[in-house]
């Protein structure tokens, strides 16, 4: 198998070597046609001449072997200084591609940040390279999300474990201690008590997992829907502001309906004693909003930013720690935006903007 720059030798080569046989061939045919030729008056010596046609083809005859001989020379010559030429610009001209095909060799997912070098003019070439490199950033923004996606599964799984085994550690060290010896009526009721608060801990745990993945396959049959009629249907044990006007949207009622019943919840849950809750819905800016916000303690932009992760608990230690994460999937599905905001005076305002019915 010969290499791409051999074949370019060989080519150039073939090429001259054909041109000077055409060439050469041409220049034999017209010098042969030719048969003009000059009449000598007199002989050196004095004797007598020859016929002028006999002349004529003698001379004919020299200058066309003497052609041949002196073009085969200069053929040969030319057909080796054009192969040397040949190889020489050959390689230069797949140097470029050899530092493309090396760089892409040496690029592995442990090693993406090398980039082939992109030199002028512009050409085809040049062009191959800018290529090259493109492909190597999408592929290296590929792995570093690959990595940050494999990261944040495995960090998921290590917290649901968790969250799954303290509940039965729970149990566990209950039953042990309880029955460690002759328990009394009393301390089988305080360990049945134990026993069901855990088991209550589990399957909420479990009810969030659940509803995380199923907001995270996707929404079901998508109905035309107004925010502010399923935010009707919720009540809360505290004082709620509402200013609820029309908020039409495309989306699965169920997941709709169970993001809203979890923002109501988590602003329930974390409120202040004696404190309230505004619920606002409308459109703005081409979209439809759903605005929450209730009274609490001081959080800071930070800690907003986490509560968003599966298992936070920064605001309480109640709860399974999945509520914001699920209307986070759920707001995701939808193609929407989910802002959370700190109030200055305390508490938290969260924001749902969805695309409107239609649009």
């Amino acid at each position: 198998m010969l290499t791409a720059r051999a074949r370019l030798t060989l080519l150039s080569t073939a090429l001259v070597l054909g041109s000077g046989v055409a060439l050469s061939a041409l220049t034999y045919l017209l010098m042969r046609g030719n048969r003009r030729v000059v009449q000598v008056i007199h002989s050196a010596d004095g004797g007598p001449l020859p016929p002028v046609e006999d002349i004529g083809r003698q001379i004919r005859a020299a200058t066309l072997a003497d052609l041949l001989t002196r073009a085969s020379i200069a053929l040969v010559v030319v057909t080796a200084l054009a192969a040397i030429l040949g190889w020489l610009v050959s390689g230069r001209l797949l140097r470029p591609i050899r530092e493309i095909s090396a760089t892409a060799q040496r690029s592995s997912a442990e090693n993406l940040s090398e980039r082939v070098p992109v030199t002028t003019p512009t050409d085809e070439v040049t062009a191959l390279a800018d290529t090259v490199n493109v492909m190597l950033d999408r592929i290296q923004r590929g792995v570093a999300e690959r990595d940050q996606v494999l990261d944040s599964q495995r960090l998921f799984t290590a917290s649901a474990a968790h969250e799954l085994r303290t509940p039965l550690t729970t149990m566990r060290t209950a039953v042990d201690v309880t029955l460690d010896g002759d328990p009394t009526r009393a301390e089988l009721v305080t360990m049945a008590e134990d026993i069901r608060t855990a088991i209550t801990r589990s399957q909420r745990t479990l009810d969030g997992l659940l509803a995380l993945a199923h907001s995270q396959a996707g929404p079901g049959d998508m109905h035309a829907l107004d925010l502010a009629t399923i935010v009707s249907g919720c009540a809360a044990p505290v004082a709620v502001q509402t200013d609820l006007e029309p908020a039409p949207v495309l989306g699965d009622p169920v997941l709709l309906e169970r993001m809203i019943a979890n923002l109501v919840d988590n602003a329930v849950r974390h409120n202040r004693p004696g404190g309230d809750i505004a619920v606002a819905t409308g459109t703005a800016a081409g979209q439809a909003f759903l605005r929450i916000a209730n009274s609490g303690r001081t959080i800071s932009p930070d800690e907003a930013d986490r509560l968003l992760e599966p298992f936070v608990r920064t605001r309480t230690e109640d709860g399974s720690g999945l509520g914001l994460s699920i209307v986070r999937a759920i707001v995701a599905v939808h193609r929407g935006e989910l802002t959370l905001s700190p109030r200055a005076a305390g508490g938290l305002e969260i924001t749902v903007r969805l695309p409107i019915a239609g649009c």
